[in-house]
């Protein structure tokens, strides 16, 4: 197969994005050339595009971005007997060094040496998933069955990632359920944010039946109102609002402290109290809290929140750097648990939950705009502003790709 080109959406700094066209190579032996259907946008994406840097990875060079995405194989190395063209794929985009102890120990996602497409980590960059067709590694290439849609499989990347933060949380199991339902108490999670990474960890715990009840928390009740109508059982709470004024910003900083822990006791009581009596069981707090915005008085509020012996499980990147009510954590066995993307066994299982149907009215819900890879930049500015032209919530924008992939989406 000789070299063909592709045309790539790419970044060149804060908020210039061109189409451009690439060249592309034959795959290697043990690659496929993916032409790619549906790529999702990012929290990530949308700090590169805004401010040309994610953190602290600056982007040094044209990037493309885009890592979430889903496509159909169109020409397959000679070593590849996994996969054919025709086959559909979601692609899993970490790339890990697959030597040290932590890639053999399944947890690939913290190996030092990861290279992470649409990442400016790495110097040269790798570019992302934007583009009409891409080369990647065929292990790396997941087969997507008929029952998953393209949007579902550029979900998997996501779903990924909560399924993740379940499984390090260690959530309790159907019996255990049962057994506090006996003592009667509710068994109860609490999800802070109905973004995208909020709704579909929602929809992954109401699949698991791990709990009795699950509370999804936000600051804006039109994005409340989307998790109510995914229809699977969820009750929201809206976060209130602080009672008095914050300190000015010039306050003594221990001043600010204690007006942020003492409000987000205030928060979590509320939380707490909104979860409501059910058959008369006794809440004593959430056994586990997710945090899905990184925001500081969402995780203080958590701690605050979680019952005793209960799990935090820290999945928003937000803030580096937050102050903690770490004493009521300890007095109380709470366990704070940092989650990073997601290990080994996360995409088999994502896409094993999308095949069996119980994700399907989520999946509607949660890709709420859909556009062409020529309307990259009105798709990055309405992931961006978080509302559409229309003042509808913006949760999910799915760039999709029809030319060259030999089939409609």
């Amino acid at each position: 197969m000789a070299n063909t080109t592709t045309t790539a959406l790419v970044l060149h700094g804060a908020k210039d994005l061109r189409l451009e066209q690439r060249t592309i190579p034959a795959p290697s032996t043990t690659e496929v050339q993916v032409a790619i259907r549906a790529t999702g946008l990012c929290g990530s994406d949308l700090h590169y595009y805004s401010h040309g840097r994610n953190g602290d990875f600056v982007v040094r060079a044209p990037m493309c971005l885009g890592h979430e995405s889903a496509g159909t194989v169109t020409a397959t190395g000679s070593a590849v007997t996994t996969l054919k063209v025709g086959d559909r794929v979601s692609l899993e985009v970490g790339l890990p060094c697959r030597t040290c102890a932590l890639c053999k120990q399944g947890r690939y996602n913290i190996c030092k040496a990861m290279q992470f497409r649409s990442s400016a980590k790495a110097f040269p960059h790798l570019d992302g998933t934007l583009m009409e067709r891409t080369n990647h590694p065929a292990d790396m290439c997941h087969l997507l069955p008929d029952s998953v849609s393209d949007a579902g499989g550029a979900l998997v990347e996501p779903l990924a990632v909560t399924l993740h933060a379940v499984r390090r949380s260690h959530p309790p199991s159907k019996e255990e359920v049962a057994l506090d339902r006996a003592a009667g108490e509710e068994t109860a999670a609490l999800i802070f944010g109905a973004g995208a990474i909020g709704l579909l960890l929602a929809g992954a715990l109401a699949a698991s039946e791990n709990f009795s009840k699950i509370v999804v928390a936000d600051i804006d009740a039109r994005r409340l109102k989307i998790a109510e109508d995914m229809g699977i059982g969820l009750k929201t709470a809206l976060i209130p609002r602080a009672e008095t004024p914050p300190p000015a910003k010039d306050a003594p900083h221990a001043e600010q402290t204690a007006y942020a822990l003492d409000n987000a006791q205030k928060v979590a009581a509320a939380l707490v109290e909104a979860v409501g009596a059910k058959d008369g069981l006794v809440v004593n707090g959430f056994s586990r809290v997710y945090d899905c915005t990184g925001v500081p008085a969402c995780v203080q509020a958590g701690i605050y929140a979680s019952a005793p012996g209960g799990v935090l499980v820290q999945i928003g990147m937000g803030n580096p750097t937050q102050t903690l009510p770490v004493g009521a954590a300890a007095l109380r066995e709470v366990d704070i648990i940092g989650v990073f993307r997601y290990d080994g066994h996360a995409y088999p299982a994502a896409i094993a939950l999308l095949a069996s149907g119980k994700m399907k009215s989520v999946e509607e819900k949660v890709v709420t705009h859909r556009l062409k890879l020529e309307e990259g930049e009105r798709a990055f500015t309405l992931a961006g502003k978080g509302v559409d032209e229309e003042g509808n919530p913006v949760v999910k924008v799915i760039i999709e790709n029809r030319r060259g992939s030999g089939g409609s989406l």
